[in-house]
């Protein structure tokens, strides 16, 4: 079977032969691909808000659609890093800020009305993504109610503290013992 991590070994390296099931659990997948989505969805924003602007008919609101990729975009690179709980939660609480700004749009004068509903349809899509993915990656602690064990007793010696002292008695003299003779 052909493995393309072959293709970027070294000429002593082992060849792989068959790979093994993903380590990543389904959770972080979801958290990943949604930190990059995050990341493209913001550069447009950034990049090219005008176009964002026109396709939703709210010209004149460049300014807060770059500023809303600024955000996507940090929101993004949280997800995927280590707190990418936090990054998720950002991700929620943007997907609000979101759904505020395009309602703002559905004005009577607005030619492109449907092209608002369809986008708050896709906002809403995401949210729940975004929640999901949340409370899925949300770090996990022990019930209210476990009892933590506590080990003050314990000396780290199976037999305890004195079986060892003795041993070591023991074997001091003995190897006096072999010395004095």
């Amino acid at each position: 079977m052909f493995h393309f991590s072959n293709l970027v070994r070294s000429k002593g390296d082992p060849k792989l032969i068959e790979s093994g099931p993903s380590l990543k659990r389904p959770e972080d997948q979801l958290a990943r691909a949604l930190g990059w989505f995050s990341i493209g969805l913001g550069a447009l924003e950034l990049f090219a808000p005008r176009r964002v602007t026109e396709t939703l008919g709210m010209e004149g609101s460049e300014t807060l659609v770059r500023a809303f990729g600024v955000r996507e975009i940090l929101a993004g690179i949280m997800t995927l890093s280590v707190e990418k709980n936090a990054g998720l939660w950002a991700r929620v609480g943007g997907d609000g800020l979101d759904a505020a700004a395009l309602m703002s749009g559905l004005t009577p004068d607005n030619p492109r009305k449907g092209n608002i509903a369809l986008a708050l349809l896709m906002v809403g899509g995401i949210a729940m993504l975004d929640y999901r993915a949340a409370q899925e990656t949300k770090p996990r602690r022990p019930m209210p109610d476990a009892r933590r064990k506590l080990y003050p007793n314990r000396s780290g010696f199976p037999k305890g503290v004195q079986a060892v002292k003795s041993r070591a008695k023991e074997m001091i003299q003995h190897a006096t013992a072999g010395v004095s003779s």
